[in-house]
C-alpha cells in the first residue's frame, strides 16, 4: 500500500453528499487518504460531486471506477440491496472496501463475500462501527462489573418515520440535492432492520455478545409513501419485531418499524436488578467514560464527538461515525491496525435480520450460527 489510501465513493447519495465526501474533502486527512474517484448513474450526480467535493475523476458506472486503476479502496455507499454484487466485484479487483450498513442483506452473501476477500487478500470494515464509541466501551465494562447487578432484558430498534424524505438533499432542483429516497422502501435492501435498527443490534451485541435464537413477526404495515407529490411504493417489511435470546434467559426485544420508537434517538436500553441503562444514562446520571466531556460541550450528548478520528472539524459535522468507520479501514490498510469494525460483527448483525424474516415466514423459531 502506497502512504495514502486512493479513495472511491460508490454512489453520490444522501449519506455521501451530507458525510461521506465533506469529511474526506476536510485537509487534515489528504496525508493519508485522497478521494480519487466517485461514480453514480443518476446522470450528472457524479460529475456535480467531483466538482463540488475535488474529485479528480467521476464516472457513471461502477465497473469503469473499477477499471479506472484510480482507487486502492471504496466506500460503498449504493443501495444495500447492490452491496453484495458490488463488493464481489471489488474482490476481482483486488479493491478493499468499507460497507455502509449493512455489507449484505444474508449471511450466505457474507459468507461468500468474506471468503472470497480472504483469498484475495481484499480488508473490509463493516459500518456500523458502534463499539469504537467510547461510552459503548464504559457499558460493555460495567456490565462485566456487575453494576447493572443480574441482566434482565435489554430492547434497541428504530422507526422510519418520515426521515429520509425529509433529508435536506431530497428537495432541491440540482443531481446532489433532488435524491429520491424510494430505494429505502423497496426490496431487496429496503426497511428500518437494515438501515436503522442495525445501528442499536450492533451495540447490543457488542455489549452482550451473539445472539443465539430469534422468533418473529414482520410485514408491511405503511404500503406506500409521498415525497414531493409521489407516491413511492413500499414493498420491503416495515413493521418488524424481534424476540432474540442471548442464552441463559436473557432475553432482547428489537424493533424495525414504520413509526413510534420508544426512544427517539434509537439508542439501547439496558434492564437489571441494579437499575436501567438508558443510550448513556445509568440510572438518570450521565455514565463517566474517556471522551464524555467531548460528547457534551457544546450541550446534551453527541456520541460522535469522542471518536478517535472525530477531531476538529469533524466535530459537529453530519454523519460522523460513518467518516469513522471508513478511516478504520485507512488505518487498517497503512498501519496494519485491526478494527472493532468488523464484517464478523456486520455477518452477525445480518444474520439475526436474515432469520428474523425466516421466522415471521415460517412461524418458527430460528437458530442463529454466526459469532463475532
Amino acid at each position: 500500500m502506497a502512504e495514502i489510501v486512493r479513495m472511491g465513493v460508490v454512489g453520490a447519495g444522501s449519506i455521501a453528499v451530507r458525510g461521506i465526501m465533506p469529511h474526506l474533502a476536510m485537509e487534515d486527512v489528504h496525508d493519508r487518504v485522497r478521494m480519487t474517484a466517485v461514480c453514480d448513474p443518476a446522470p450528472g450526480r457524479a460529475a456535480a460531486a467531483s466538482e463540488r467535493f475535488d474529485i479528480p475523476n467521476h464516472f457513471e458506472t461502477y465497473e469503469e471506477l473499477l477499471a479506472s486503476g484510480t482507487v486502492d479502496a471504496v466506500s460503498i455507499a449504493s443501495p444495500i440491496g447492490l452491496h453484495f454484487d458490488q463488493g464481489m466485484q471489488a474482490v476481482e479487483a483486488g479493491v478493499h472496501m468499507h460497507f455502509n450498513k449493512t455489507m449484505t442483506t444474508t449471511k450466505a452473501e457474507a459468507d461468500t463475500l468474506m471468503a472470497a476477500a480472504e483469498a484475495k487478500g481484499v480488508k473490509i470494515v463493516a459500518s456500523p462501527g458502534e463499539m469504537i464509541r467510547p461510552v459503548h466501551q464504559e457499558i460493555k465494562r460495567m456490565i462485566e462489573r456487575g453494576d447493572l447487578g443480574t441482566l434482565t432484558w435489554a430492547i434497541c430498534g428504530s422507526a422510519f418515520s418520515t426521515y429520509h424524505e425529509q433529508e435536506r438533499v431530497r428537495h432541491g432542483d440540482d443531481p446532489l440535492s433532488n435524491i429520491n429516497p424510494a430505494w429505502y422502501f423497496r426490496k431487496p435492501g429496503g426497511g428500518p432492520l437494515y438501515d436503522m435498527t442495525v445501528y442499536g443490534l450492533h451495540a447490543t451485541t457488542g455489549i452482550l455478545g451473539p445472539v443465539k435464537r430469534v422468533t418473529a413477526m414482520s410485514g408491511v404495515r405503511i404500503h406506500e409513501r409521498e415525497f414531493r407529490g409521489e407516491m413511492l411504493p413500499t414493498d420491503m417489511d416495515d413493521s418488524t419485531l424481534i424476540v432474540v435470546d442471548f442464552g441463559d434467559n436473557l432475553f432482547g426485544f428489537v424493533y424495525g418499524v414504520a413509526a413510534g420508537a420508544p426512544r427517539a434517538d434509537g439508542r439501547i436500553t439496558l434492564f437489571g436488578t441494579g437499575g436501567t441503562i438508558s443510550g448513556p444514562m445509568f440510572n438518570g446520571e450521565m455514565i463517566d467514560y474517556p471522551g464524555r466531556d467531548e460528547d457534551t460541550k457544546h450541550g446534551g450528548y453527541d456520541l460522535n464527538a469522542s471518536l478517535p478520528h472525530v477531531v476538529g472539524p469533524h466535530q459537529g459535522h453530519e454523519e460522523a461515525h460513518v467518516y469513522e468507520d471508513i478511516m478504520q479501514l485507512v488505518d487498517l490498510l497503512l498501519y496494519d491496525k485491526p478494527t472493532l469494525s468488523t464484517p464478523e460483527h456486520a455477518r452477525h448483525v445480518i444474520e439475526v435480520f436474515d432469520k428474523a424474516y425466516r421466522s415471521a415466514e415460517t412461524g418458527t423459531v430460528q437458530e442463529v450460527v454466526s459469532t463475532f
